[in-house]
């Protein structure tokens, strides 16, 4: 959530900063009309309570000298009333204040590319050389099916579209990659987290979830819980409406969750297969930091996520995310995408995004500073790695002509030494 003074103070920036995300900043000018009625009625509401106690005062005078105090008490219900009506303006004021506050996307830190949509995205890097095959890749879910290892047909008799059954090895290696990926994140300083899967609405509008993206939520009927859409959700929210000392920071967290989405909007892309599931698996990062160290944790986070992809030997590329496509509670997105051979091109494997203090702010996380002050910490968030993307780029990159999957050899300890999958 943004500051309002800070809007007040630099409206036309803010303006301008938020007109680059194709976000309507007759909005920010709702906002600002709306804070001067509830300065105005703050200021009304104060100056009424005050004239009540001074009568008040004046009233118990009379009536202690016996003498009539009929009008002033008159006055003083008439005032009452009115404070009444003011406060209860108020409450309508404020509520519709904070409403639209919470639809404002973050502001946009100033190295992110202006751009219109994901075609405007800069490549910042590429590691790896995509392999030449000697004969036509195949795409993943053909390769899982055939080796009898995926089945999508079962679990739509089961659940739905966009559900899978892993079988066999590729159960076993989508495992095998969590804990690959859990234990890379702990060498590299993180704490592992068991988290639930279930979060309250006031978690979802501490990250940003709530309320612009509630259609992509699972809501459990009758009640304000949702199935979290990623762990960032609850991660982030362990320190939701807490105080902490500056020497505490950085927190730095990992979790592996199912995560699901209702994938509102998508459809007819990416039906196939497991680029986008309802349910899928990741293994997250989040950190909570002072102001002062999130650049740096950022680089730290953007790095532990590229070496897993280095270890497993599957090419990528890093993107810095315009301004038409970044999400809506960072301020600055690095997105890796790996290379699929079958689509002949790269895609999103993991998305990690500086937040600033946009979540701090609506989830009052807050730090006490070496002078004594207190100020909103910033949060961290990426994948680091969705499980089962990770498992497309191994199923392509390291399938073989005659239809059995090559291992990664960093995962073979964790696949009790099998070496490759063959039906």
């Amino acid at each position: 959530m943004l500051d309002i003074k800070k809007i007040e103070e630099q409206t036309e920036a803010v303006k301008k900063n938020l007109g680059s995300r194709k976000f309507d900043i007759l909005i920010i000018d709702e906002i600002l009309e709306l804070n001067k009625k509830r300065k105005t009625l703050t200021t009304s509401s104060e100056t009424q309570k005050s004239e009540i106690n001074k009568l008040s005062k004046e009233v118990g005078e009379l009536k202690k000298n016996k003498q009539d105090a009929t009008e002033l008490m008159s006055k003083v219900t008439t005032l009452k009333s009115q404070m009444e009506g003011d406060a209860k303006e108020l409450d309508v004021i404020q509520d519709q204040q904070k409403n639209l506050l919470l639809g404002i996307p973050n502001l946009l830190d100033s190295s992110v590319p202006v751009g219109k949509d994901e075609e405007d995205n800069v490549e910042a890097s590429r590691w790896g050389t995509p392999r030449t095959f000697d004969f036509p890749p195949a795409d993943h879910a053909d390769i899982g099916e055939k080796l009898g290892l995926l089945d999508f047909e079962s679990a739509a008799k089961v659940t739905g579209a966009r559900f899978v059954f892993y079988k066999g090895a590729l159960a076993r290696m989508e495992r095998a990659l969590a804990n690959f990926m859990l234990d890379h994140h702990l060498d590299n300083g993180f704490t592992e987290m068991m988290t639930p899967y279930i979060a309250n609405e006031k978690a979802l509008i501490g990250t940003g979830n709530l309320p612009k993206f509630a259609d992509q939520l699972f809501k459990l009927e009758e009640t304000n819980w949702y199935l979290i859409p990623t762990s960032e959700v609850t991660l982030t929210n362990l320190k939701r409406e807490t105080v902490m000392e500056e020497n505490e920071l950085p927190y730095k967290y990992t979790a592996y969750t199912p995560c699901f989405r209702s994938e509102a909007g998508s459809h007819g892309k990416d039906v196939k297969g497991l680029i986008r599931m309802h349910q899928f698996n990741k293994v997250e990062m989040v950190c909570i930091t002072t102001p002062a160290q999130s650049d740096a944790i950022h680089q730290e986070m953007i790095k532990s996520a590229c070496s897993i992809l280095e270890k497993l030997g599957l090419p990528y590329r890093a993107l810095t995310l315009c301004s038409g496509d970044i999400g809506f509670a960072s301020q600055k997105t690095i997105d890796l995408e790996v290379w699929v051979p079958s689509q002949s091109k790269y895609r999103e494997i993991s998305s990690i995004s500086n937040c600033g203090d946009f979540q701090g702010r609506r989830a009052n996380i807050r730090f006490r500073n070496k002078e004594g002050k207190l100020e909103f910490a910033h949060t961290l968030n990426g994948s680091g790695l969705a499980v089962g993307r990770t498992l497309v780029a191994i199923l392509e990159n390291y399938q073989q002509k005659d239809g059995s999957v090559l291992i990664p050899e960093v995962l073979i300890p964790y696949m009790g030494g099998l070496k490759e999958i063959r039906k």
